[in-house]
């Protein structure tokens, strides 16, 4: 339990709108302490402030405002922090009219947010700010003691980023029994970091037993090298818990044995709406235990089992408990070593899922046949789906219809990525004309697809007007010199929409682009990648007569 795991994950496109910046906040209180100092429709039915006066109210307004928002994205630290966003947004709004609704008709009393705006109760505890330390007893007295004082409010901690040594957690077990009836999520992620085996499994028993009983609906134990060990040395917590909604248990050595302790300790999953399983090293076996989860788990919504080392047999399992989860909005799978034939079974439960927003297959050796039998299930269903992500499958220009068609019908569609396949410019430019409605689009990750100049520009001419998009990644192709010229011109106005082309290779090239090679040299000057791009733009991409199969049923 000394090393920690690397992380292998690979990280997806992200954007992320919380938290604003310092700049962003600053500009925020400056535009507030405007509105509340110059005329405007409610200044002049009210009354108006003094600059001085505006600038105090301001900055208590957006720190009231900001305050709300953060503990409401805590709640949902996955999101991209719109709804966050938009939170802060209407709490300023509605402090400012507040505030000069209570102006007095006097001019020699000052108005307070506090008068407006009851005192936001510190609900989360937070001590995993800072740099990565060991803590121990006298430490953890002073740092603690917030935690002791009557009438507090805490019904979140965070002790993730802070290693308990067993001193330390001799200190803290009598603080958090005395606080278990108020506490409802508990993160204690990575709190046993560089302890020795021994001493780890007596501080997480310590922890165990000061929450066991406690009624939490977020438990957050990874990074903690757990194995079977581990898992057990929580069992008392574990077990008392009926009412968890949000399980995290990555990266902690879920090994088989451990999948099988996770199963039997935790008594009920009735409630359960997000397990996370990522990095470990569960195989086969240990997905079989991970799939009885997911059947007693209905109301899952949010289900991640990536790069845990699981092939065919546990995945075909894995997916075929996942058709019991009808409320599922997002599920991720990435980096395991299914095969085309868990394809074959994910599409069956995908049939089922018409809540599902985001959906994370990378990496999964789907090829064509997974692919395939995948999009046709997906454009039949999910009609809000807004990521997709198959990048690293061994996708040809075979399974590009059936990926199209599917596209095609998911006008809320957000975040493509299908980087690392082998789609070439037959493949691209059928999923360019399939996004051209795409109203929603942010992000398009085509890299690494053999994709050649018509690939790219299709791709370009296609997301350049869309309102909201944000970035398109054609890099790790073999553009040419004047394609890469041409999709510079083409971004010229908003350069920051193309990624990165460093890692384009001008000059590569593999066997089956030899023979279009030696005719673009013909005597005519006739561009084939035109050409191509002529022939496919015809192509219909929402006809898949040719790719459907009778049912077998």
């Amino acid at each position: 339990m000394d090393a920690t795991t690397a992380n292998s994950q690979r990280r997806p496109f992200s954007i992320k709108l919380w938290p604003p910046s310092e700049n962003t906040r600053k500009m925020l209180v400056e535009r507030m302490t405007n509105n509340l100092s110059s005329p405007t429709i409610f200044t002049r039915k009210y009354r108006s402030l003094s600059k001085e006066e505006a600038a105090k109210n301001a900055e208590e307004i957006e720190d009231a405002a900001f305050t709300i928002a953060n503990q409401h994205y805590e709640k949902e630290p996955d999101g991209d922090g719109s709804s966050a966003v938009q939170l802060y947004a209407r709490e300023c709004s509605k402090l400012i009219l507040e505030i000069l609704k209570k102006i007095p008709k006097s001019e020699d009393k000052e108005i307070s947010i506090s008068e407006v705006v009851p005192t936001v109760q510190e609900t989360f505890f937070d001590i995993s700010k800072g740099k990565r330390a060991f803590i121990e007893a006298e430490e953890a007295q002073e740092l603690l003691k917030p935690l002791k004082e009557p009438g507090n409010s805490y019904s979140k901690i965070c002790f993730s980023n802070r290693s308990f040594g067993v001193d330390a957690a001799r200190i803290a077990g009598p603080i958090l029994a005395a606080l278990k009836d108020q506490l409802k999520e508990v993160d204690l992620s990575d709190f046993v970091a560089g302890r020795n085996e021994a001493e780890a499994l007596d501080v997480m028993n310590i922890f165990s037993e000061a929450l066991e009983g406690s009624n939490l609906k977020f438990l957050n134990l990874s990074d903690n090298a757990l194995g079977e060990k581990g898992v057990r040395a929580f069992g008392k917590l574990l077990q008392s818990q009926t009412n968890l909604e949000e399980l995290f248990l990555m990266n902690d050595g879920i090994s088989q044995e451990a999948a099988n302790a996770v199963c039997e300790l935790v008594p009920s999953t009735e409630k359960l709406k997000v397990l996370h399983f990522h990095n470990n090293m569960t195989g086969d076996e240990g997905a079989v235990a991970i799939a009885e989860i997911v059947k007693r788990s209905p109301l899952l919504e949010d289900f991640r089992c990536s790069s845990t080392r699981v092939g065919s047999e546990g995945g075909s399992v894995l997916c075929e408990a996942l058709g019991m989860c009808s409320h599922l909005k997002k599920l991720d799978l990435r980096d395991n070593m299914f095969g085309p034939e868990v394809g074959l079974v994910l599409c069956k439960a995908l049939s089922k899922h018409e809540n599902l927003t985001e959906i994370y297959l990378s990496y999964l050796n789907l090829e064509d046949e997974g692919v395939i039998a995948i999009a046709n299930a997906l454009k039949d269903s999910a009609p809000s789906l807004a990521v997709l992500e198959m990048a690293g499958n061994d996708i040809t220009a075979e399974a590009a219809s059936a990926i199209a068609s599917c596209i095609a019908a998911k006008q809320l569609l957000a975040k493509l990525s299908l980087g690392e396949n082998e789609l070439k410019d037959e493949g691209a430019i059928q999923i360019a004309k399939a996004l051209e409605g795409h109203s929603h689009l942010i992000e398009v990750d085509m890299s690494s697809n053999a994709l050649r100049r018509a690939g790219a520009r299709g791709l370009a001419q296609t997301v350049l007007h869309k309102d909201e998009f944000k970035l398109l990644n054609v890099n790790g192709n073999f553009i040419s010199e004047e394609g890469v010229d041409e999709l510079k011109e083409i971004f010229k106005k908003s350069p920051e929409m193309l990624a990165s082309l460093e890692d384009n290779d001008p000059e590569g090239e593999d066997e089956d682009d030899e023979e279009d090679e030696e005719r673009e040299s013909g005597d005519d000057g006739k561009d084939v990648e035109d050409e191509l791009e002529s022939k496919l733009k015809n192509l219909d991409v929402k006809q898949e007569a040719s790719l459907d199969t009778p049912d077998s049923n």
